[in-house]
């Protein structure tokens, strides 16, 4: 009886240290999973929609074995409000050349450590003259130099003339678009009258205001910076105003319509754009921000960013030796627009056009 009950508290012993061994080494796994988590470490980009490759996110994820949280804005101004808001816990921001000028001046990014980024030197030197704002590139580093054009459906719209004009036509009504975006709206217009994107005339900006009142927007479905590539798709619109990566991405897998699909500049000139990587004041993340700028102009990186959108690499030298695609359009294409730049204290006079007038009730 003694040995049988020494047999079974030696059992007893036995099966509490294997249970505790066992539960030793579910918390040992349990926190190296955990630990695991903890090392993976997240990059927030607040970026324009259709703008960086899933391709290229998944590289740099797999790369640097992080994860990028990533969210879109449809233009500058919902960019700048929702930034001004406060709290956006966002590392890296890609704002047009005038909001990086403003947002510079409004003391917005950290101040880049261009030795963390030796790919600057890939950047066309070109591109970067154009940013007077920032030629040194201590706040901002040039992503892509570009314009917005007109889309037309030729299957619908056989017959047009290159030329914001194709925004009159009355026998086009309820089948256009143009973006809601008050410097590129606006800035058609004055180019198209003749004067400056970047006036600060009060005159020619109303003369803008009335040709876009009167003219345009009569026969607008509406301003629109978020659909129009779907409306475009879908037939609801034939002819539109904005980015040909955003109306080519939803068609891809239509062939007969890209057949159809004619992108242009029109012959007056319009505004063009510098889009910019700029680290926020405050980012949690500075160093792998760092790694993301440096990542991108990596010229094999560039090249698969250009050839996903059909872009010319415009701001990256080197890119343009890897890029195996045609493009929408060719750097030559972009020498009659002119760059938005920061108008200071007279945006006031666009903002009171836009929202004032244009806008105003829709």
């Amino acid at each position: 009886m003694d040995e049988n009950l020494s047999a079974n508290a030696v059992s007893k012993q036995a099966s509490k240290r294997l249970r505790l061994i066992i539960a030793v080494l579910c918390l040992f796994s349990i926190s190296g999973i955990m630990s695991g988590c903890q090392r993976k470490e997240r990059l927030y980009i607040y970026n324009w929609t259709y703008y960086t490759p899933d391709s290229v996110i998944e590289k740099f994820e797999k790369e640097y074995n992080v994860k990028v949280i990533y969210d879109e804005f449809a233009s500058n101004e919902d960019m700048y409000a929702k930034l001004l808001s406060g709290g956006s816990g966002y590392d890296i921001v890609f704002p047009s050349a005038d909001y990086v000028s403003i947002m510079i001046q409004q003391k917005m990014f950290e101040k880049i450590d261009k030795s963390k980024i030796p790919n600057l030197a890939n950047v066309d030197p070109f591109v970067i003259k154009l940013a007077e704002y920032d030629m040194l590139m201590d706040y901002s580093v040039p992503y892509y130099f570009g314009a917005a054009g007109v889309i037309v459906n030729t299957a619908k719209v056989r017959e047009y003339e290159k030329s914001w004009a194709i925004f009159a036509r009355k026998d086009l009504a309820g089948r256009m678009t143009m973006l809601d975006d008050m410097r590129e709206v606006m800035g058609d217009a004055l180019a198209f009258l003749g004067y400056s994107v970047n006036t600060v005339d009060p005159m020619q900006i109303t003369e803008a205001k009335n040709l876009i009142n009167n003219s345009w927007k009569p026969n607008l479905v509406k301003f629109d910076a978020d659909s129009f590539g779907k409306g475009f798709a879908s037939g609801d619109f034939w002819v539109v105003q904005g980015y040909p990566e955003v109306v080519f991405e939803e068609i891809a897998e239509m062939p007969q319509m890209m057949k159809d699909t004619v992108f242009f500049f029109p012959k007056e000139g319009g505004p063009a754009y510098i889009d910019s990587m700029c680290i926020l004041k405050g980012a949690r993340n500075i160093d792998l921000a760092h790694k993301f700028i440096n990542f991108i102009h990596r010229p094999e990186i560039y090249a698969e960013f250009a050839d996903t959108f059909g872009f010319p690499a415009t701001a990256n030298i080197p890119a343009r030796q890897y890029k195996k695609g045609p493009s929408w359009y060719s750097a030559d294409d972009l020498a009659d627009v002119e760059l938005k730049i920061d108008i200071g204290s007279a945006l006031d006079l666009y903002n009171n056009a836009w929202f004032n007038s244009i806008r105003v009730g829709d």
